[in-house]
């Protein structure tokens, strides 16, 4: 096992530049000294002494596609030599074209006419959600979100999400939302199925609306207090948290009855993280908003947007100019965008992830039974999970996680004669989960790969 590691005497003088002129608000130093990349390809970054790293994270699954993607890149150059900049306030046949991929394939899926609406990211699209949702409903501004619900970091996104951290020292956009908790079956009542634990969440979220006394509904109107109910399908920072296959739709019944829409956050989970295209199509419900960002471009662009149905959204509702920004469908993101949609319907994206998400997830539950403190592993498609526990396998274990974070940064594993780095990323409700996001390209010895450098750093943490 090595020592901590020390920066070189390049990156030293750029960490010492970083130290006096970057703001620490815009990154996270999870190790010391923070790692500086020079390249990346596919499943790998190296650092600047050409140390190589498999990441199974791929920038919080902005990248599914591989880093360096030829031929997603090239659809950025080829933009670049042809139309690279317009003013979001002219049309562009890119803009055009996407927001019909995105609008027909929802009329298939979900049976509802729509429109899309782009943005720069997924925290500002989830900005231009609440406008629509808002003006939907006559301006409520009260929203339902989940407990370890991540939505975004700006004002209104942190409004919605759990982490009060998020928000200490900005105060609150309008109201804060109502967190509800999450179907979080591993540290849920013992002697309940998964589908009888989402029953059961249901609910008692449904007891909200019992009498006018619970505070949110009058039964008088028929009016909620509430505009919509804000979901991750999948948790993101949350821990990749799954929720039990009933669970939405029964929820849905629930938000139906009492007119409140459910806005189904996208961003970490969609373009087939988990096997489809949207993580709700699992669940066998229709979304009234859907908001997606991050793996559009691959990473190449930030372009984000949302889908809305018809009525929310349509021009009578949403006129011009209803919200706006100056990059918004920018032709070099919706060029890469397209490049993607093409380059997935040629390929059966769905099977190809669900199988190797069925192959990294056997593999993980096989070190789960030689490990005791991993306590829960699961996966969807290629979002999957693993929660460092203490040696009682439940007992949250963020220490040693942070330990095997800092092991892998160090690039001195060796397999098969091959010197190598991991880079894992942290969530969970007690950051004690390894959030498992790889390429979705990432070939099967590439995932033997991964569980060969876990196993080591699982040895090495058992044994400190």
């Amino acid at each position: 096992m090595s020592d901590i590691r020390i920066a070189t005497a390049e990156d030293q003088i750029l960490l010492d530049k970083e130290a006096k002129y970057c703001s620490y608000g815009d990154t996270v130093h999870y190790i010391e000294p923070p790692r500086i990349f020079s390249r990346c390809e596919g499943s790998y970054v190296w650092d600047t002494e050409d140390q190589a790293y498999l990441d199974l994270q791929m920038w919080y699954s902005a990248v599914n596609f591989g880093y360096a993607n030829p031929r997603l890149n090239n659809a950025l150059k080829q933009q670049i030599d042809t139309l690279p900049q317009i003013a979001s306030q002219y049309l562009h046949k890119g803009k055009i074209e996407l927001s019909e991929m995105i609008a027909v394939d929802a009329k298939k899926k979900f049976g509802l006419d729509g429109r899309v609406h782009f943005n720069v990211g997924g925290s500002q699209s989830i900005e231009d959600s609440l406008k629509v949702v808002r003006n939907a409903s006559n301006g409520k501004s009260l929203m339902f979100a989940f407990e370890g619900g991540y939505h975004g970091r700006t004002l209104g996104a942190s409004s919605i999400t759990s982490s009060f951290r998020y928000r200490r020292r900005y105060g609150h956009f309008g109201e804060r939302a109502n967190f509800i908790p999450f179907p979080y079956h591993f540290r849920g009542p013992k002697g309940m199925t998964k589908e009888e634990y989402g029953s059961h969440c249901v609910q008692q979220f449904a007891r909200l609306f019992e009498t006018e006394y619970n505070g949110v509904w009058d039964p008088k109107t028929n009016q909620c207090e509430y505009a919509a109910f804000y979901v991750e399908p999948i948790q993101g920072t949350g821990g990749y948290v799954i929720p039990p296959m009933n669970f939405y739709r029964e929820l849905k019944q629930v938000l139906d009855q009492h007119g409140i829409l459910m806005v189904s956050d996208e961003i970490q989970m969609g373009f087939y993280r988990t096997g489809k295209l949207w993580s709700i199509e699992h669940f066998d419900v229709q979304p009234d908003v859907i908001v997606f960002g991050k793996a559009l471009t691959n990473g190449l662009n930030p372009l984000g947007g949302i889908w809305a149905r018809e009525e929310l959204i349509n021009p009578t509702v949403f006129p011009p100019g209803s919200t706006h920004s100056t990059f918004a469908s920018n032709p070099l993101g919706t060029a890469v965008g397209l490049e993607m949609f093409k380059m997935t319907s040629e390929v059966d994206y769905g099977a190809m992830v669900m199988a190797k998400g069925k192959y990294f997830l056997e593999g993980l539950q096989d070190l789960q039974k030689r490990f005791p403190i991993i306590g829960d592993v699961d996966g969807l498609g290629l979002a999957l999970r693993c929660e460092i526990c203490g040696p009682d396998g439940f007992t949250p274990d963020k220490a040693t996680l942070d330990y095997m974070v800092e092991e892998g940064m160090k690039g001195d594993m060796i397999v098969d004669g091959q010197k190598l780095g991991l880079i894992l990323d942290v969530g969970g409700y007690y950051k004690n989960v390894i959030t498992l996001a790889p390429s979705l390209e990432i070939s099967y010895p590439e995932i033997d790969l991964g569980l060969k450098l876990l196993e080591q750093l699982l040895v090495r943490a058992t044994k400190r």
